[in-house]
């Protein structure tokens, strides 16, 4: 089958590289000539563990190829995946769709024959209602239909995610749309993934309603976690004790700074916009967002309290700046808020971050001296600071780090030691609600 992607973001180059090592014939298309460049040279915009190799290999075998001209991808195409940005609108949160409308009107004027137009952005509820009136005004081909088919990927797994995924989600008004869909997936009933249709505007909601709920549950345990440092209780231990109920489950009960990334943020906002235009007072959704505000921005404070309550004149060393291991992302990086008010408080700040820091330092103060391994955080630091967990950090020789260190805080705001490792090195351990 021949596939269009339209956008080679994280979600657009996964998806069309996957869709490719299925079998079918894949065209990415975006307008950013920078990208198209990286991507011929064999370079990813994006970092992403495996995709490199998955995408040299479908091009490589004739099944994927770019281009800067959805005019010439457009010929014989049965499916065309909208995979553009839809970041938050300033101002009011809601999703700013200008640029999936954009590519709406574009295929509507260039389509010659009757294809699925397919939503794969994360998209407000009544998206594809829209978008099939502007395929009518624009004169599509007769026959062209609308689905939603949100994606549900894991930054740092997303391969995986999309290869043995846990349902896949169809929402579509028309046979048309569910047999093209059926067909494009079925290299993946061999895995037994379920397949969910309903109409597009449940999909829609669905997608939201997930990173809504998984922003709860990380919120969740944040507060429980607060609450066990302010008793006296271990919230590893607690996460542990309601994981194993099977309504509850183990994932995403990792205490730590806030969530951040490109999903979490924005789909609460925009899902609370949603809410309001249709005037439903969404308490728990609000309440999440907000206490995720505040968490970000009391890290810094918490770095303090280590230090005596001062961070005037102190050096801080940071490991880790994306919002997760695995990825070079740095949208809405709990770090952010954490680098800025360090040294918005008088502290000077070191970080290393194992493949974020070309991406950090396009968000992060000036200030920030970056460092090109990660005992070099430590140089005469008063406190380390783990931001991110990832799996570097795990086995650090922490008396090596003490050794350079002049200070001996070291605040772990993803609990990837145990205090008796730290004390055994010389270091004052500050976890997150142990």
């Amino acid at each position: 089958m021949k596939i269009v992607i339209i956008g080679t973001g994280y979600v657009g180059l996964v998806s069309g590289a996957c869709f490719a090592d299925f079998g079918h014939d894949v065209i990415c298309v975006d307008k950013d000539p920078a990208k198209l460049d990286m991507l011929a040279r064999g370079e990813m915009p994006i970092w992403e563990p495996g995709l490199e190799g998955l995408v040299k290999q479908n091009v490589a075998d004739g099944r994927l190829s770019f281009t800067g001209k959805l005019s010439e991808a457009l010929p014989d195409a049965q499916a065309i995946f909208i995979a553009v940005g839809t970041p938050s609108r300033r101002g009011d949160g809601h999703a700013d769709l200008t640029y999936v409308y954009d590519a709406v009107r574009e295929i509507a004027r260039a389509l010659r024959d009757p294809a699925v137009i397919v939503t794969k952005s994360t998209v407000p509820v009544g998206t594809g209602d829209e978008i099939a009136r502007i395929l009518e005004e624009e004169g599509a081909p007769e026959g062209t239909v609308v689905a939603s088919n949100p994606e549900f990927l894991r930054e740092g797994a997303a391969i995986v995610d999309f290869k043995h995924p846990d349902r896949i989600l169809v929402g579509a008004e028309d046979q048309k749309a569910r047999d093209v869909l059926t067909e494009i997936y079925r290299p993946l009933f061999l895995n037994k993934a379920p397949m969910l249709f309903t109409s597009r505007r449940t999909a829609e909601l669905t997608k939201y309603a997930a990173n809504a709920f998984l922003a709860t549950k990380i919120s969740f345990i944040n507060e429980m976690a607060d609450i066990c440092e302010a008793v006296g209780a271990d919230v590893q231990e607690l996460a542990r004790g309601i994981g194993l109920d099977g309504r509850i489950g183990p994932k995403f009960l990792h205490p730590g700074p806030g969530y951040g990334g490109s999903c979490f943020p924005k789909d609460t906002l925009a899902l609370l916009k949603t809410a309001d235009d249709f005037n439903v007072d969404a308490k728990i959704v609000n309440t999440v967002v907000r206490f995720n505000d505040d968490r970000k921005a009391a890290m810094a404070e918490r770095v303090a309290r280590a230090l005596g309550g001062s961070l005037e004149g102190k050096k801080v060393g940071i490991l880790g700046l994306t919002f997760k291991p695995n990825t070079d992302d740095m949208r809405e990086a709990p770090s952010i808020p954490l680098v800025r008010g360090l040294i918005e408080g008088g502290a000077q700040v070191m970080a290393f971050d194992p493949v974020g820091m070309k991406e950090a330092a396009k968000v992060m103060p000036e200030e920030l001296v970056y460092c090109e391994q990660p005992y070099g955080v430590a140089d005469d630091a008063d406190a380390l600071v783990i931001c991110t967990e990832w799996d570097s950090f795990r086995g650090l020789d922490l008396a090596r780090m003490k050794k350079a260190m002049r200070g001996t805080a070291l605040v772990d705001l993803r609990n990837v030691y145990e205090r008796d490792e730290a004390e055994r090195a010389g270091l004052d351990y500050y976890p997150i609600g142990r």
